[in-house]
């Protein structure tokens, strides 16, 4: 049965109208509410009272007007009304991120610390979250969660690691950090994680195969607007494909999988780091130019493999993202040119949007996504 439209049913509504147009709009005026929300001057003067008082908004110096006399005052959203914490677990270290409403970078630290299944590993690692939040002079209540991104799959519930064979974590329960820290938690596929920045950095983005080029490949099929999971939780998982059956043992215990051609721990050798090795490639050293040429033929053969079955756009992100130039599309291109039976137009190989931090971001977007959610429907 639906709802009664009831007076406080109205306010809350015409409340939640306006939070969003300030949102979206950044710096506006009360005359601006008033018209394009045509809504009258007491309704928008109380609202912003009530919202300004509960600090969800603030002044924010006045408006510029081609016509003479009183400039009008401008709110907007006081973005760090409410944060989210995200973090990337790998095998040599862990990335913490803090965002505001805006999905914004507030501050962000690395620290080396080795992944085991171990008590003293989860409090360490605790500890390093809860320091990073002291040094974010927030309060306990301004913190919505904290999303970690792991390099496996997730239960749907998002408290379970289902397939951890990268750091050996299979069945890894997020109660392990829970009892470190009072904050919501949460586990996200990193792949996943990536994705979710993506879409949050494109609102119009509905559909689309999503390839992360990180230390390790993954990918997530965008469709709708949301991520497809599958009906059991491994959809996507491109880098179990097995392309050389006789090629380099991949971490699942097969053999030439696509993670062993396309991942960032095949491309690099040890102790070489992304910014040193592209600096060698343009430079025109050989041995390096050789080295990505060859990592690129084999992307085009993943690539051309997958548009095959899913014809939509394929967005290049993770580390490698920031590093791709418009000659190495154009070689991917080629390459795809030689291996498909169709005549392809050059118009469906996207560069991420974004392409820093985004495994990180990504993981604690769904908390900044879950607050607008909800506050579209009630004020807080």
């Amino acid at each position: 049965m639906a709802k009664s439209i009831t007076p406080n049913r109205i306010k809350q509504n015409n409340r939640s109208l306006i939070y969003h147009f300030i949102y979206e709009n950044k710096k506006v005026s009360q005359q601006d509410i008033s018209y394009n929300l045509r809504l009258s001057r007491p309704t928008v003067t109380t609202n912003l009272t009530a919202l300004e008082k509960e600090g969800l908004i603030q002044k924010n110096g006045q408006i510029d007007t081609e016509f003479v006399g009183r400039k009008a005052a401008a709110y907007s959203v006081n973005a760090d009304y409410r944060i989210s914490i995200g973090v990337e677990i790998l095998k040599k270290e862990i990335k913490i991120i803090a965002i505001n409403l805006y999905g914004e970078k507030l501050d962000r630290i690395t620290h080396e610390i080795i992944y085991e299944y171990k008590e003293m590993y989860f409090k360490t690692v605790c500890n390093k979250i809860l320091d990073f939040i002291t040094s974010l002079n927030v309060s306990d209540e301004q913190i919505l969660g904290i999303g970690f991104a792991m390099p496996g799959l997730v239960a749907p519930d998002k408290q379970t690691i289902l397939y951890g064979k990268i750091l050996s974590c299979t069945g890894l329960s997020i109660t392990e950090f829970t009892r470190y820290l009072t904050y919501p938690c949460t586990f996200i596929h990193d792949a996943y994680s990536a994705a979710v920045s993506e879409m949050w950095a494109s609102p119009g983005l509905t559909d689309a195969f999503y390839i992360s080029l990180s230390k390790h490949l993954g990918s997530a099929i965008i469709t709708n607007g949301e991520i497809l999971t599958g009906k059991h939780g491994h959809s996507s998982t491109i880098e179990h494909i097995q392309i050389e059956p006789d090629g380099a043992p991949c971490y699942c215990g097969k053999h030439g999988c696509m993670e062993t051609l396309c991942s960032l721990n095949v491309l690099l050798k040890e102790n070489e780091n992304l910014d040193d090795f592209f600096e060698r490639v343009w430079k025109g050293d050989l041995s390096f130019s050789q080295r990505w040429n060859t990592f690129l033929t084999n992307l085009a053969r993943i690539i051309n493999m997958l548009h095959l079955i899913f014809d939509t756009d394929f967005i290049l992100g993770g580390y490698l993202a920031q590093y791709l130039r418009k000659e190495d599309i154009t070689f991917l291109y080629e390459q795809i040119r030689q291996l498909t039976p169709f005549a392809e137009e050059q118009d469906f190989l996207l560069i991420s949007k974004m392409p820093r931090h985004n495994i990180t971001i990504g993981a604690a977007l769904p908390y900044i996504q879950g607050f607008l959610e909800k506050i579209e429907s009630e004020i807080l």
